[in-house]
């Protein structure tokens, strides 16, 4: 095939992979205080997977191709890296993924049905590095009971941070539960990189991550 025609073939296979794909892949919530109808969500029922604080989607839409027996729910606040989200997942084909637009914690506590989710990614979340703002943590002191509720019996939280501090914090609230214990992050799943993480690697940049599977 030569160069020309390679490039239409591939072309034509993304614009088919599109057409797969919903219309628009940023859910919009029905109601805020309301349980999400995960059957409302997907065409397949499949398990189900989320990462709080997606950011542009680069890790999640590419996970997502990578795991087509899988559902994915990308929650993030703001309006822009959820239409990238909605703009990359299209592109892409997938119609195992969704955004929804909300507060992480908001998200575990009140929409996501109890243990509904196989698996919890929080990558790279804002450190929040300043003393009167430690508060503002995701993964705080409440963290790992709403991971908990949210998780099925045997689910994980996979956690990266480039922070020192803040990666202390997760060890020493999700040390204090005794539903979880640490694990290896998956062999797949480690080489999986975000963007983050791919930027501070090349700037020599130390970051780390752990895994926790609740019982």
């Amino acid at each position: 095939m030569n160069p020309d025609a390679h490039t239409q073939f591939a072309a034509k296979v993304e614009l088919a992979a599109a057409a797969a794909a919903p219309a628009n892949l940023i859910y919009e919530l029905p109601s805020l205080v309301e349980r999400l109808d995960l059957g409302a969500l997907f065409p397949v029922k499949q398990p189900l997977e989320a990462e709080l604080g997606c950011g542009d989607a680069t890790f999640l839409t590419r996970y997502a191709k990578l795991h087509p027996e899988l559902n994915f729910i990308g929650v993030e606040r703001l309006l822009g890296r959820m239409r990238k989200l909605d703009r990359k997942g299209r592109r892409g084909g997938l119609t195992n993924l969704r955004g929804v637009r909300i507060e992480c914690a908001y998200f575990l506590e009140h929409l996501l049905p109890p243990n509904s989710a196989n698996a919890l990614h929080v990558y790279f979340p804002d450190p929040w590095p300043k003393k009167k703002h430690l508060k503002k943590r995701l993964v705080n002191e409440r963290f790992p009971a709403l991971a908990r509720g949210a998780l099925a019996p045997g689910g994980f939280v996979y956690l990266r941070t480039d922070d020192e501090d803040y990666f202390g914090q997760m060890a020493r609230v999700f040390a204090a539960d005794p539903a979880f214990r640490l694990v290896e992050t998956p062999p797949k799943l480690a080489s999986s990189l975000t963007d983050f993480e791919t930027d501070f690697n090349a700037r020599g940049v130390q970051t780390r991550r752990a895994a926790y599977q609740r019982d």
